[in-house]
Order: structure tokens, then C-alpha cells, then sequence
């Protein structure tokens, strides 16, 4: 009986196929996506499953983001090419390849500095040059690098931190999934003159809790 490479089998047209089933419209997006191999960032032992359309485990409890809801994500910040944007929850580098390309340049924030190295590798082999991967609290932000023209929150939290308010220029977007952890709305924010306001619901999803100052205790 013949064994099926799985890993033959899969590709980055396969997950092009779930974003566009996700409603994603941005054609610069879905580009992203078939030229990201998601592969090269995901743990070796989880290989066979990086073209699936499903989280991935990665170290300290964590998992990556769906493609498909990261691409949703993403296409709510409404990205042009010309953004300084910052990533709250790098993971292994997947969404912030997908940013890179999206944007004029990102810097990515985690919490786990084994985390970062890796993200930091798996960008660098992949030749993308305009993402910054620092250790960091994430709800904290990198204020050195504000003011930003879009955030996105890769983790969840019943309100949005308070410096990543600050870090966010007037007329700037933010993503975040709002809630304590299981079940959140995905939540398009605009900061006004007045403060932070709630645009649209995204999509609804699973997300780990954001820790920190200004989350949840490590």
C-alpha cells in the first residue's frame, strides 16, 4: 500500500482558497497569502498541517492564529502599503510576513523571547526585512516606535490597553478580539479626536488571553 505525502499534497493555494471563503475581498491580501509559505513557521512537527486552515500549536500554551482569521484581521485594518503598523503577539512570524507585505513596516511585540528568536529566524529566511520582532509586554506597546497608523491584538482582552490607545494616531486603526478568553468578538476600532470607537464586529473567534501589565498575570 503507497503513503500519501501530505505535505505534497498541501500548498499556499490551499489556504488562498480559505480566505477568499472567509469574505476576504483584498486582492493584495490573498497575494500575501499564496506568496507566505506558512511552512516555514510553523514547529517542525506540525509541518503536514501548515496549509490547513486551523491553529497551530506553538510553545507556552500558545497556538498561531488561524490564516483565514488573520487574513480577516488584517483586511480590517484596511491597509494600503504606505502603514507603520504595529503587531501585539508575534508567534512564529506568519502574521507578520503577511503585515510586512500589507504594509510600509511593522514592529511585533511578544512576550516569550524563545518566540521571538524563532520569529525572527523564520522572517529572515523568508528574506522579509521590514518587520522588527522585540521582547515585550504587549499591552504595553513600543511607544519608542509611535505613533502607529494601524495595531492588531492577537490576543484577547475585555477592553483595549490603554497605551495602545495612546500609540495609535488620530484616524488609525486597531483590531483586537475583545473578551476574557474562548470566545471574543473581533473588534474594528478608530481612534477619533474623542477617543477609541468601536467600528464593526469582524468576525467572532477563539483567542489565548493576552497577559501583562495590562492583560491578564503571566
Amino acid at each position: 500500500m503507497s503513503v500519501v505525502d501530505v505535505t505534497a499534497a498541501a500548498c499556499p493555494e490551499d489556504l488562498v482558497r480559505a480566505v477568499r471563503a472567509a469574505g476576504v475581498r483584498d486582492e493584495r491580501l490573498v497575494q500575501a497569502v499564496r506568496s507566505t509559505p506558512r511552512a516555514g513557521f510553523v514547529p517542525t512537527e506540525h509541518i503536514a498541517h501548515a496549509y490547513e486552515d486551523v491553529p497551530i500549536p506553538i510553545a507556552h500554551g500558545q497556538v498561531t492564529t488561524q490564516p483565514s482569521l488573520s487574513a480577516t484581521m488584517i483586511e480590517g485594518l484596511g491597509l494600503t502599503g504606505r502603514e507603520h503598523v504595529l503587531e501585539v503577539g508575534s508567534g512564529l512570524g506568519y502574521q507578520t510576513a503577511l503585515l510586512a507585505r500589507m504594509a510600509a513596516d511593522v514592529v511585533s511585540v511578544e512576550l516569550w523571547p524563545d518566540l521571538v528568536r524563532g520569529a525572527r529566524r523564520n522572517l529572515a529566511r523568508q528574506g522579509i526585512r521590514n518587520a522588527e520582532v522585540l521582547v515585550g509586554d504587549g499591552g504595553q506597546g513600543v511607544p519608542e516606535h509611535a505613533p502607529y497608523d494601524a495595531v492588531i491584538v492577537s490576543a484577547a482582552f475585555p477592553t483595549v490597553p490603554a497605551p495602545l490607545v495612546e500609540q495609535l494616531r488620530l484616524g488609525g486603526r486597531l483590531v483586537q478580539p475583545i473578551g476574557s478568553g474562548g470566545r471574543e468578538e473581533v473588534v474594528l476600532f478608530e481612534r477619533t479626536v474623542i477617543g477609541l470607537e468601536p467600528r464593526q464586529v469582524l468576525t467572532l473567534a477563539r483567542f489565548v488571553r493576552l497577559h501583562g501589565r495590562y492583560g491578564y498575570p503571566s
